[in-house]
């Protein structure tokens, strides 16, 4: 077995990845370092004094693994300090996921930073989601929906809102206001690479569990914060709601028809970009680490991620100085691109370049307007958009949408109806897709969730863990990774620690 292993390694070679990973395999195993160092100078002769340290690192104890490298001259490896199986390649014949071996302390809730945390577990991280023992994450709470116990039907399960944004994570109990909860999360965050949180700044600090005090404790932690206001400036103090930041940072002063008051987004589409932001900091942190040796901490903000979120309209007001307005479905300088009603409904059109135009005048059995001066250019259709749009509706008024869906199809002019959930969630492309997936929740059975929206050619992340009860792998967690023997566990729970 181990000649075929040797030469595993040596055909992929020209992955640092595969490499560290057999070799970590082999360290596990108890294979000679003079064979592993053998095949490393082969395969990568540069490669060899950083990766052949990964593997000698395996076998110490975090801290003393920190105090081999004081000074983090050579980068350390992706992986976690402390891991209990082999490198998935070795262990089960398949491919690695992209963050396999990555440990993750969560330590946040409702929706932007567990929406953040549940992108990482998705692709291979293990996250140990930390919860207060009296009731857990808010979000436990927040229906109904609720989808129900199928052994007790007097229990009303989880909600809905809280099983939508912790998949692939492990839930403990921790009481972080006791000496013994404290000591629980420094004991973890000494064997993970990534902690995040999501708690008003200087809350942390006084149970000692801020940035400048735990990097002591692991100089290699990334240690992410999502607030709504960020670190510094003088509203870092206030907690941070998606409503209000929609609302304050000019979200709803351009959402809503024109005529119209502001309204909110049907999502809370700020907490979900904050996430998606946190989560490619994270991202980019591991691979800095990687070259340092070092953790560093990252910001991150509700009013910060919206702000970039403007995007196109807010770069037109700070070139022009003049205010955005609501437009509705349509849009501010494309035209056509909005909503039109039919016969019996409506549909979404959009005309964004002169050639789709023409064609959709086509369709439209309108094939004079593209010659009219009025619509010849986009920016003579801005200009006149309220003829434009009394002439098309007119039009699309004198038939129903069947008729125009077949029409438009295969055209190439951008066009759908504008689907409610049923028909969302049945969407031929959505099923292809296979964005809906069910799994096996220990209360409510079968539960349907929606899936995983980035494919890979290679790794495959799945829906490995349905979202966990509350406390359900604190015994685990306490004793696989923290290595806790049963009379401590018991004295942390009779000192309310979790």
């Amino acid at each position: 077995m181990l000649p075929f292993a040797i030469a595993r390694v040596g055909m992929r070679a020209h992955s640092g990845r595969a490499l560290a990973q057999g070799l970590t395999a082999f360290a596990r195993a108890g294979v000679s370092s003079f064979v592993s160092k053998s095949i490393l100078t082969v395969a990568r002769p540069q490669a060899a004094s950083r990766l052949l340290s990964t593997t000698s690192a395996v076998r110490q104890h975090p801290k003393e693994q920190l105090q081999a490298h004081p000074t983090h001259t050579s980068p350390p490896p992706l992986l976690s300090q402390e891991s209990n199986a082999l490198a998935p390649e070795f262990a089960n014949g398949g491919l690695a996921l992209p963050l396999d071996g990555i440990r993750i302390l969560d330590l946040t809730r409702v929706l932007a930073g567990p929406y953040c945390t549940q992108i990482l577990g998705d692709l291979g991280a293990e996250v140990i989601k930390v919860e207060n023992p009296k009731g857990g994450d808010d979000t436990r709470a927040w229906g109904p929906p609720f989808a129900g116990n199928q052994h007790d039907p007097a229990d009303r399960g989880e909600s809905a809102y809280f099983l939508s944004v912790n998949r692939n994570k492990k839930s403990i109990t921790v009481n972080f206001q006791t000496k013994e909860g404290q000591a629980i999360i420094h004991d973890l965050v000494k064997r993970c690479d990534i902690l995040v949180e999501n708690y008003v700044p200087g809350k942390l600090q006084k149970y000692g569990l801020g940035y400048e005090q735990v990097k002591e404790l692991n100089p290699k932690l990334i240690y992410a914060s999502i607030t709504g206001y960020g670190q510094t400036g003088p509203y870092a103090t206030r907690p941070g709601y998606d409503c209000i930041i929609e609302a304050e940072a000019g979200l709803m002063h351009i959402t809503g028809e024109s005529t119209g008051p502001p309204v909110i987004v049907g999502v809370a589409v700020i907490d979900l970009t904050t996430g998606l932001y946190a989560h490619g900091a994270i991202m980019a942190a591991l691979l800095a680490r990687a070259k340092t040796g070092r953790g560093q901490h990252i910001d991150c903000s509700l009013l910060d991620s919206q702000l970039a979120t403007l995007s196109d309209i807010g770069s037109s007001y700070l070139i022009s100085g003049q205010e955005p307005h609501r437009w509705g479905a349509s849009h501010p300088t494309i035209v056509p691109y909005q909503a039109f009603p039919t016969r019996d409904s409506r549909i979404m059109i959009s005309g964004g370049n002169d050639g789709q135009f023409k064609t959709l005048c086509r369709i439209l059995g309108l094939e004079h307007l593209p010659t009219d001066i009025r619509f010849r250019t986009n920016s003579d259709r801005v200009k006149h958009r309220d003829e434009l749009i009394k002439i098309m509706t007119e039009r699309l008024q004198e038939y129903d949408n069947q008729h125009w869906l077949k029409a438009f199809e295969g055209q190439g002019v951008p066009f759908t109806t504008i689907n409610d959930f049923a028909h969302t969630f049945a969407h031929p492309q959505v099923v292809a897709r296979k964005m809906v997936q069910e799994v096996e929740h220990p209360k409510a059975g079968k539960l349907k969730l929606i899936g995983i929206p980035v494919k890979y050619s290679e790794s495959k992340p799945s829906v490995r863990l349905p979202p966990p009860l509350l406390g359900q792998h604190t015994q685990e967690i306490l004793r696989d990774v923290l290595h806790y023997g049963a009379e401590k566990v018991d004295s942390l729970a009779a000192a309310g620690a979790i």
